[in-house]
Parts: structure tokens; sequence; C-alpha cells
């Protein structure tokens, strides 16, 4: 079996970091060829194309998040076996991730192939980026397949404690884009659509190198017609420990999709170019916080297999000094300069002034999120994914999108009052989390019933 990264023993604070950095590297530079679509589009195309690739990409968000959910039961389950030495257990949890991940991907692209339009008109896309939002859609669908195997197979890594791989591929897929956006929209003039052909081909290219690469290597799946397997009493436990997380991940995604909608009644075709900016934005902002709730949660799930929870704890503690640190940073740098931001994806007028307002407010959230990640993972470690469903679902359905409605439209405060609700549901969601942790209730290992001593 392919050699793993052992998380039970040295320093925490080094291990973390260097868990963590590759991690979160990577996830920068995957959020790089987003942003290059945005950036690209808005510098060559315009406020209508960059509105079609925002909301376009919320969608194929939605379907992004409801995936890396489920992959987390894979990067739990394949960690704390490999904390507990059972190498059978790892090969079969990875075989069934990887075929069940396929089989989904078809189905997943059949049936927005059908329904895009639809979703579409649903979440109020303004008339001047419909067809670019729809053209973006169609082509990023088709090549959704991909986006799952990439997720797939980068959960993996990570549940072995190889966070450096997924990073090296995930860079091959960002200069891929780059060059491919510079061509197809720059140079060709295809806005929207030349922008998702551009990302469909560098994920295509990523993933089969990455296959290319492990299939090459001892790793514990040969991607051999007859190793595609579904073993059911792990799919059961992925579906056990992902499936919460995949509909918090996506209950999350659809309170945005909400708010998208009220975006697009506000603030017209501006509004939306501008909160797609802001998006891309807190991608990267949000990173270091997510990064670091990841290595949480694979070295706390290592450690909770081995039976040392008092180091996994430790994780939690140390990872949140860490994440706090970072995004407070970030947090005054958003506040000090938001137009300059702004102004890197485009000059519009209406759309800088849009994105000040937006931004003002949405960015307290990034005070909150690090405390969210960070405790999360150390609960998804010990596999209590549904109390980080139940409390997403609550923030998300219950704070945000009424939040967002009440202070937006109800009170007149247009996007500023609709970039409230982020924080406002972050604050309620660490509420909750606070009772958890200091209940003790965590404190058992729901993959294997066993409780802290």
């Amino acid at each position: 079996m392919k050699k793993t990264q052992n998380l039970t023993e040295g320093s925490v604070f080094k291990q973390l970091i260097l868990f963590a950095l590759p991690f979160l590297a990577s996830n920068i530079v995957q959020s790089l060829y987003n942003v290059a679509d945005m950036l690209i589009v808005g510098n060559f195309s315009g406020p209508a194309s960059m509105s079609g690739v925002n909301i376009g990409g919320q969608v194929t968000f939605i379907l992004t998040n409801l995936i890396m959910g489920l992959c987390t039961g894979g990067t739990v389950l394949v960690a704390q076996a490999i904390g507990a030495k059972d190498k059978e257990s790892v090969e079969e949890t990875i075989a069934t991730l990887i075929t069940g991940l396929i089989v989904a991907g078809v189905a997943v692209t059949a049936v927005m192939l059908v329904f895009k339009d639809p979703v579409l008109r649903l979440i109020q896309t303004p008339a001047e980026s419909f067809a670019e939002a729809s053209d973006y859609l169609w082509v990023t669908m088709l090549g959704v397949i991909f986006i799952f195997a990439y997720n797939a197979l980068s959960a993996i890594q990570r549940g072995m404690g190889d966070s450096k791989r997924p990073f090296y591929f995930v860079c091959i897929a960002a200069f891929t884009n780059v060059i491919l956006d510079l061509w197809f929209v720059a140079g060709l003039g295809m806005g929207a659509k030349g922008a998702a052909i551009a990302t469909v081909i560098a994920q295509a290219v990523s993933v089969i190198l990455c296959v290319i690469y492990l299939a090459k290597s001892d790793f514990p799946f040969d991607f051999k017609l007859s190793s595609f397997k579904i073993h059911k009493r792990k799919l059961k436990m992925i579906m056990k420990i992902g499936l919460p997380t995949a509909i918090q991940n996506s209950v999350s995604s659809i309170s945005f999709l909400f708010i998208t909608v009220m975006v697009n009644t506000v603030g017209g075709v501006y509004g939306s170019a501008a909160v797609g900016v802001v998006g891309k934005f807190n991608g990267f902002a949000l990173m270091p916080a997510i990064a670091m709730g990841a290595a949480v949660s694979t070295m706390a799930a290592q450690n909770i297999g081995a039976r040392q929870w008092k180091r996994a704890e430790k994780c939690m503690h140390i990872g949140l000094v860490i994440g706090v640190s970072v995004s407070y940073l970030i947090f005054i740098f958003a506040q000090m300069f938001p137009e300059q931001i702004l102004m890197i994806f485009d000059r519009t007028p209406e759309m800088i002034e849009s994105g000040v307002a937006y931004m003002r407010t949405f960015t307290f959230d990034y005070l909150i999120v690090p405390f969210m990640f960070v405790a999360n993972g150390l609960f998804t470690g010990a596999g209590h994914t549904k109390f980080t469903l139940i409390n997403s679902m609550l923030s998300s359905l219950l704070l945000r999108i009424p939040a967002s409605y009440i202070l937006g439209i109800g009170m007149g405060l247009g996007l500023m009052g609709i970039g409230c609700g982020g924080p406002v549901a972050s604050f309620g969601s660490v509420l909750l989390i606070a009772w958890f942790y200091f209940s003790g209730k965590w404190k058992v290992n729901t993959v294997t019933g066993e409780r802290m001593d």
C-alpha cells in the first residue's frame, strides 16, 4: 500500500502547518483558475458575461459542494483505518468511493442537461446574461465527472496524510486553464462559454495525469476495470458520515443561491457581477480557515482511530489560533481596500459601487468563520457530521436567508443589507458549536461507537 503519513506522533503545531499548507496552496491555485474565468471574462467580455459566469458557477458550486461532502466520508474512513492500521478497510473504502462517484457524475450530468434552463429561470437570471449563464452551465455539466473524480482522488490522498500530490495536479489544471481562458475568451471572444470550456479541459487534464501517476505508484487502487467495485458496508459508512456533510454543503450553497436571487432582484446585472467578484475574493479569504479545518479533521480522525483523543482535541485548539490569526488579517485588508479589489476584475463604476456596498458588511463573516471550520474539523474527525448538518441548516435557512431578506429588501438597505446575512448566520452557528463542544457530546467515535476516556 502507498506509504501514508502518520499524524498521531510528533509536534501537533508542525504537523498541522505542514499538512495544511499544501492543502491551502491547492485550494488557492484551484480558486485561481476560477478567478481567472471571472478576471479574463470581466476584462474582455464585460458585466453581462461576468454575471453569466457568476450565476452558472453558483449552480455548479452547489453540485461540487455536494460531492465534497460525500468525499468527507471517504477521508474520515481512510484516515481512521490508517490510524487503526486496517489495510483492507483502506482498500475497500477507496474502491467504493471512486466507483460510487463515477456513477453519480454520469447521473448528475444527465439530469442537469435537461433542467439547466428551468433552474436559471427559477433563480431570476437577468435577461442580459441568461444566454451566457446557460452556455456556461451547459459546458460545465458535460465536465462534471472530472470535478467529481478530482475531489474523490484528493479526499483519498488527504485521508492517507498526503496533501502535496493534490496540490501538484491542481497547479497543472490552473496553468492549463489560464492559457485556455486567454485563447477562448480574449482571443476568440467566446465569453462565458469559452471560460467554461477552458475550465472543463483543465480539470480533465488534471484528473488524467493524477490517475496515470497513481496507477504507476503503490496506490491501493489500480484503476483496472475489475477493481471498480462498491462494497455495501463501506458505502453505508461513507453515506452515514459523508451524506450529512454533503447536505450541509448543499444547503449552505442553496442559501447563497437564494441570496443570488435577491441580488438579481435588487442589483440587476451590475449587482450580480459585483457579488460574483466578491464571491471570488471570498473564496480566497476563507481558504486559510477551510484548510485548517481540513487539516484538523484528518489529524483528528487519525488520532481518534488510534484512540488518542486528547491529541485530537489539541489539534483543534492549535488550529483555531492559526485560523483566527490569518482570517483577521484578511478582514482588515478587505475593509481597507474594497475598491482596489473590485477594480482588478472590472472598472465599471456601477459594478464597483455595488460591490463595495456588499463587501463592507459581508466581510465581517471573516471574524467568525475560523471558529466554525476548525471546530467542525474536530467533530467531523469523530464522525459527527449529523451535528454539522443540523447546525448548517439552522444557520442557513433560519438566519442567513431571513436576515438577508429583511435587511436588504424589507428595510431597503439593498446589497449592504443582503451582505449582513453571512455574518449573522455564522454567529448563530458558532453559538451552537460552542454548546456542542462544551457539552462533551462530540467525544464519541460514531464509526466504532467508542467513547473518549
